[in-house]
């Protein structure tokens, strides 16, 4: 792709000289440096420009009466404009560089590496931005190992793209203090909730709209064979286990964070069977909301079912190429997903 100016340099000039001066294939040698633009800097695009002048003046001497002295100022006025706009480009990527290191250092503050394995418990992460300059939006997740148990977090804040990275970043970090520190899931929620409070009063969004964030905790303790989870308004984990497949729903919704006042404090965890061989899969709702170009949404539970029993990282690999391919690439919400299995003890 880079050569390809200096391709269409070769073919456009063997044509004018192979062909009848009537043709006049010399007219489109300021293409060349047109083209140049989009992909080479400026003095390559400058030195180019110069080579199709001299050629001009060269098919000129051949051929007399081709009109050379005005395809000549075409190509001067052409790479002129090339140079130009190539040093603009140049400008933009490199703004769009130092944006993205800055994304890049925002999603190391909120999304910190996650550890593949904790004890029995194997982890593995997805996360697509649908503003893709920005590589991170409003979804979040958080693992961390405790005297409790291994505890989970994932959720989505309203609203996608950096400005919502600020409300994502406060809810984790305080849920990575509050699961070291809270004995019970209920508490946990409480003080993400009062975090997510305290920012939004003090970064208010803009318009009318609140802004507020769905949340889902998961529990495994330590050797246990069963898992709690509290759902805040987010969409059902699913879990497949041996027998099929099923999706966790909340006996009873808690209150999104940041709307408890509203909806009320009251919160409800649930408990589940989690034995070794179960796979669970966390998700923010990018993923089953995903559309096709006839606007059908991604079928997940359908496409959950079919897939055989894998590890996570494979589970996840093959939902983020069916996902894109599903999509056509056309990402409208960020996409976070969590899997989770538990393995048996070793022999």
């Amino acid at each position: 792709m880079r050569l390809s100016p200096v391709i269409l340099t070769v073919v456009i000039a063997g044509l004018a000289y192979a062909t009848p001066p009537e043709v006049a294939f010399s007219r489109l040698l300021p293409a060349a440096p047109a083209l140049a633009a989009a992909m080479w800097p400026v003095l390559p695009t400058v030195l180019l420009g110069t080579v199709c002048l001299f050629l001009m003046i060269g098919l000129g001497i051949v051929f007399p009466g081709l009109g050379t002295w005005w395809t000549s100022a075409g190509i001067i006025a052409v790479t002129v404009a090339a140079a130009y706009g190539s040093h603009v480009r140049l400008q933009r990527e490199r703004t769009l560089f130092h944006v993205r290191l800055v994304a890049d250092a925002a999603q190391q503050v909120v999304l910190s590496p996650m550890p593949r394995r904790l004890g029995s418990v194997e982890i593995e992460s997805l996360y697509l931005a649908a503003a893709a300059e920005a590589r991170i939006g409003g979804d979040f997740y958080e693992v961390v190992d405790t005297r409790f148990g291994v505890r989970l977090l994932i959720g989505d804040v309203r609203g996608k793209g950096l400005p919502a990275v600020g409300a994502a970043a406060a809810i984790v970090n305080s849920f990575r203090e509050a699961a070291y520190g809270e004995a019970d899931m209920v508490s946990v929620a409480r003080r993400l909730d009062a975090s997510s409070t305290r920012y939004n009063a003090a970064f208010p969004p803009e318009g009318s709209m609140e802004r507020f964030a769905t949340a889902l905790l998961v529990e495994i303790p330590h050797g246990g064979r069963r898992i709690e989870i509290l759902n805040c308004g987010h969409p059902p984990p699913l879990l497949r286990y041996r027998g099929g497949l099923r999706a966790l729903e909340p006996t009873t919704p808690s209150p999104l964070l940041n709307l408890a006042e509203l909806m009320g404090d009251h919160y409800t965890v649930d408990t589940f069977d989690f034995v070794p061989g179960d796979l669970l899969l966390l998700y923010t709702d990018g993923v089953a909301e995903a559309r096709a170009r006839d606007g059908g949404f991604f079928p997940l539970v359908a496409w959950m079912g079919r897939q055989p029993p894998t590890p996570p990282h494979e589970l996840l690999t093959a939902l983020h190429r069916d996902l894109l391919r599903y999509s056509k690439g056309r990402l409208d919400d960020d996409i976070a997903a969590l899997a989770v299995r538990l393995r048996g003890p070793s022999p």
